[in-house]
């Protein structure tokens, strides 16, 4: 499986963007993505995780983007959003998008390359 983001840039504080990821290679309900997922990793930080969506639409963010950030994924395209809106200049950061699967064998995780977001103040 690959995943492919785009969407990112440089936005004014305020401001708005919306990310996609898109991921290939994984066809067949047997092998289904699972969850999907936006991480970020600002310079000298550590990764940390943004928005989590599963198969069925539930959801979970970090309390730092509750109410301003809203994650959705089109199963059909094996495709995962994220709306950021009110964006803040501590919102800069590379975004990842992460997607899983399940098989008798177990668990496989799968990175994409990351998409840059700089809000200026």
């Amino acid at each position: 499986v690959q995943l492919q983001a785009s969407g990112g840039g440089l936005v004014q504080a305020g401001g708005s963007l919306r990310l996609s990821c898109a991921a290939s290679g994984a066809s067949g309900t047997s092998s289904s993505i699972r969850n999907m997922a936006w991480y970020r990793q600002g310079s000298e930080e550590e990764r940390e995780l943004v928005a989590t969506i599963g198969m069925d639409g539930t959801s979970n963010y970090d309390d730092s983007v509750k109410g301003r950030f809203i994650i959705s994924r089109d199963n059909a395209k094996n495709t995962v959003y994220l709306q950021m809106n009110s964006l803040k200049p501590e919102d800069t950061a590379v975004y990842l998008c992460f997607a899983d699967r399940f098989f008798m064998s177990g668990r496989y995780q799968y990175w994409g390359k990351g998409t840059q977001v700089t809000v200026s103040s």
